[in-house]
């Protein structure tokens, strides 16, 4: 057992740069889709993540598999998106969710196009998909960054974080820092969903942000705990991933997401907070 769980990563380099890939993006888009959650703005998070798709393309046909162009194209596309979103949204009668769907469709079909336009298959496939395999250091040295800048921003605006959470017109009422609270989450959410880009593609990419919050929500109440548990979640699940993905032969970002899944289904069933086991027990009611 304990050479099935080790071997991988002790035998071979590109586990060892994939683990540590995904326990980066663990420390920092975990956290990030708590608060995504609590803001209830779940949805939004997958939008973007597919919004992201034209800017890496064009990055793409312009100067190839190129880390910082592919980055520097999906933080733009992702930043556009959210902003003509948002501002769709209050200049007309379109609610912020139906916005950020009709634009992430365009976007998504647009990245496409671009990226098929290229006539290579298996690039369009690595966008899409990921390929958490076959991270290199720069990619590693990115994810790294993206985690730490996260991990410090957050603290830095945690309360502002979390009243906006809580009642957003109260912090308008008393601090002119909701409008940039807002933006800088945005920014965060943009970053890490890029960051999941290089490691699981543009569809998978909110998996790591997403399950593992909702997992951590099933079994803690309290903020603290329940970004601490998102993480935790988060690391299981990514390791579970990649062993799936290594013994079974299986792709790594859909094994790793699948991973996630199992997770949030078993803490749907027996989570002691809100599990389907503990409402279907039957009840004792005593009389005298």
């Amino acid at each position: 057992m304990e050479g099935w769980l080790l071997d991988p990563f002790l035998e071979f380099g590109f586990m060892r740069r994939a683990l540590a890939g995904c326990f980066a993006l663990a420390l920092g888009a975990a956290p990030v889709g708590v608060f995504l959650m609590l803001r209830n703005m779940s949805l939004a998070g997958d939008a973007i993540a597919h919004a992201i798709l034209p800017g890496a393309a064009i990055g793409y046909m312009l100067a190839g598999l190129s880390l910082p162009a592919m980055t520097g194209g999906g933080l733009v596309a992702g930043l556009i998106v959210a902003l003509v979103a948002g501002g769709v949204a209050r200049v007309t009668q379109l609610r912020e969710d139906a916005s950020l769907s009709a634009v992430y469709l365009i976007s998504l079909a647009a990245g496409v196009m671009i990226i098929s336009l290229s006539g290579n298959g298996v690039d369009l496939m690595n966008v899409l998909f990921g390929n958490v395999l076959a991270l290199d250091d720069p990619t590693l040295l990115l994810l790294a960054g993206i985690a730490s800048l996260t991990v410090v921003a957050l603290a830095v605006g945690y309360r502002a974080l979390v009243l906006e959470c809580v009642d957003p017109a109260f912090l308008r009422s008393v601090s002119r820092a909701s409008p940039v609270a807002h933006l800088g989450f945005l920014v965060l959410l943009v970053l890490n969903l890029v960051a999941g880009f290089h490691a699981l593609g543009t569809l998978m990419a909110v998996g790591m942000m997403i399950l593992p919050a909702a997992t951590a929500r099933l079994w803690q109440r309290d903020l603290g705990p329940l970004l601490a548990s998102a993480v935790a979640v988060s690391l299981v699940g990514a390791t579970g991933g990649l062993l799936l993905s290594y013994h079974a032969g299986l792709p790594s970002g859909p094994a790793i997401v699948l991973s996630l899944g199992a997770l949030y289904v078993l803490s749907l069933l027996a989570s002691p907070v809100s599990g389907l086991f503990r409402r279907l027990r039957p009840r004792w009611h005593y009389t005298s």
